[in-house]
């Protein structure tokens, strides 16, 4: 089954039971280099791979750019 949810503003289907870090695999993003707030909520790195994400739920990931 597909639920909906929504990536940084903008509609996105994932699968039953995706989890952040598969979220994140699957938009080929290094987790390395992001922060994740899932409805209004900073998720912890370490949590990633267990946080199932449901139908409805907002992700904001937040991309850590070097320069100097």
């Amino acid at each position: 089954m597909t639920i909906r949810i929504v990536v940084n503003g903008e509609p996105h289907a994932a699968p039953e039971g995706q989890t952040i870090l598969g979220l994140l695999r699957e938009l080929e993003i290094d987790p390395a280099r992001v922060a994740v707030e899932l409805d209004r909520r900073i998720v912890k790195r370490a949590e990633w791979e267990d946080t199932a994400l449901a139908s409805g739920s907002r992700l904001e990931i937040v991309r850590f750019v070097g320069g100097g």
